[in-house]
């Protein structure tokens, strides 16, 4: 397409950046070798990641494909709403402080790989746990198929620029080609190989957001010139994306109680749900200490200051005409980061940064197909077949990695990515509902099981009504429900009634002469 910076040298670097990446991600397997016919071995990688290692692994479940994509999209479309990303991303490791560190003691212990095999010890519950475990893989489903949806947008400015002329079908054919590789160094590879490609590629990404950053304005008005152009072009996005004839507000948050309370209960409730998904949780657990953990989690925020600068590209796009020109011819937010790229860096520089935006889809889509792998094979399946053996058990979740990859893919190829984006929108709030059981679980044993049950029931019930009730049960748009106080993240009010049931539920309990009984010793989870 004219204007866009793409050329023969920027498909030459993006396919030669690649196969470094598949080659680490084969590597892996004979990475601190060890036996991948037992599944700590091959879903936690031996349990023998160091912190920094463990700091690039986590990073990379965070700073997704799909982050490069949503954030600076909402920054754009919505005004300073969109910087709750980088308020939950500076506050998400603090609270991750106070509970992964537990969590990873008790699994060391226990040998404990999911957190529903936490959930069946420590509540003698194994309908809670399957729960959870069931919670984990519907909320994995929809967050890989987001990772494929950013594929596909930097996917696209690469073929527009080269003049393809069936973009759709090189497209498909280029993600599943992608994912069989995919597929492949993961069932040989498992964490191992992840871990390894979660270094590469996010030294690209940090490279391409700095370069972005220094580059971009410089060569274009700076900031200053952004928000000049945002004056008079807003309108034209706000038409295109929200179909609103009038400009959009970026200077700062209304000071307004309805606009706080959604900002912080949304950047609140996002920053809880993080370390709930699966993917967190099995990354969390692969530490080689509990000090290796808590210090990859004190280096965190320095991806705060990296988020907020990706969110900025919201507002950056209006530097460069040309690109404001194209997502409004696109009606798309998503096209945001790939076409500033394309309209605005080098040639070789843009086969580099849509290189590293597609494999920070691969990357996490991998651990979370892991994840989701070891809560069916674990806490479902198990359950049905307690006698399996090892090395069953460790075959079986790697097939079940693979099709939980392709099952995604099937899902982007099979509906329009505003669908998978629209049910992204519950995937907070669904894993929200296993805040209780998991997070105070780690402190108290003093909740009934049956409690909690009912707790996550009328959570999840309440989470699902209010967000249909909200978008008028029709296409999924917002996740904010109108309260007294003003809009407020359906997740945050969701989990505060699962809260309430299951504390209600246990005071029932207590009167009747119910009383505890763990299979967790207190000095087992430290």
């Amino acid at each position: 397409m004219d204007g866009l910076h793409v050329s023969i040298l920027s498909i030459v670097l993006f396919i030669f950046l690649f196969v470094i990446f598949v080659y680490l991600g084969f590597y892996g397997s004979r990475w601190r070798r060890g036996d991948l016919s037992k599944l700590h071995e091959w879903a936690l990688a031996g349990r023998r990641l160091g912190p920094y290692l463990m700091w690039f692994l986590l990073t990379a479940d965070l700073y997704t494909a799909y982050t490069f994509i949503a954030v600076p999209s909402l920054v754009l479309a919505s005004g300073p709403v969109g910087f709750f990303a980088a308020f939950y991303s500076a506050v998400t490791p603090f609270i991750a402080l106070l509970f992964m560190p537990r969590l990873w003691t008790i699994a060391k212990n226990r040998g404990y790989i999911t957190a529903a095999d936490f959930i069946k010890d420590r509540f003698n519950n194994k309908i809670l746990a399957g729960l959870v475990a069931i919670t984990g893989v519907v909320a994995e489903l929809p967050y890989i198929a987001l990772q494929i949806v950013g594929m596909q947008v930097a996917l696209l400015i690469l073929l527009l620029g080269l003049g393809v002329s069936n973009i759709a079908l090189a497209s498909d054919l280029s993600l599943l080609v992608a994912f069989i590789i995919l597929a492949a160094f993961v069932f040989t590879s498992g964490l191992r190989g992840a871990a390894l490609t979660a270094v590469y590629k996010d030294i690209i990404i940090l490279g391409t957001v700095i370069s972005i950053a220094i580059y971009v304005p410089l060569a274009f008005g700076g900031f200053s010139g952004a928000f000049h152009n945002a004056q008079t072009l807003s309108s034209q996005i706000n038409l295109a994306l929200n179909n609103v004839n009038k400009p959009i507000f970026y200077n700062y948050l209304p000071n307004t109680l309805a606009a706080h309370t959604a900002y912080i209960s949304l950047a609140i409730g996002s920053a809880f749900a993080l370390y709930l998904y699966p993917h967190a949780v099995n990354a969390s657990v692969s530490s080689d200490s509990k000090k290796s953990l808590k210090l990859s989690l004190a280096l965190q925020p320095f991806y705060s200051i990296i988020l907020a600068i990706i969110a900025l590209f919201g507002i950056l796009a209006y530097a460069n005409p040309n690109v404001i020109s194209f997502i409004a011819k696109t009606h798309s937010g998503a096209v945001t980061v790939p076409a500033l790229i394309g309209y605005s860096m080098p040639d070789w520089f843009v086969g580099i940064a849509l290189l590293g935006i597609f494999i920070g889809g691969l990357v996490p889509a991998a651990i979370m197909a892991i994840g989701a792998a070891n809560l069916l094979t674990r806490n479902i399946i198990k359950e049905f077949k307690p006698n399996m053996s090892p090395s069953t058990e460790s075959a079986l979740a790697k097939w079940i990695s693979t099709a939980f990859k392709f099952l995604a893919l099937a899902l982007v190829f099979a509906t329009p990515s505003t669908y998978a984006i629209q049910l992204q929108l519950l995937g907070g709030i669904i894993i929200l509902q296993t805040l209780p059981s998991v997070f105070l679980g780690l402190y108290t044993n003093k909740l009934h099981g049956y409690a909690l049950v009912g707790g996550w029931v009328g959570g999840m019930f309440s989470g699902i009504y209010l967000t249909l009730l909200a978008n008028h049960f029709g296409p999924l748009k917002t996740s904010s429900f109108l309260t007294p106080l003003g809009q407020m993240y359906i997740g945050v009010i969701s989990t505060l009634i699962n809260l309430a049931i299951g504390l209600i539920g246990t005071a029932i309990a207590y009167g009747v002469g119910w009383r505890p009984v763990s299979n967790i010793r207190a000095e087992e989870i430290g």
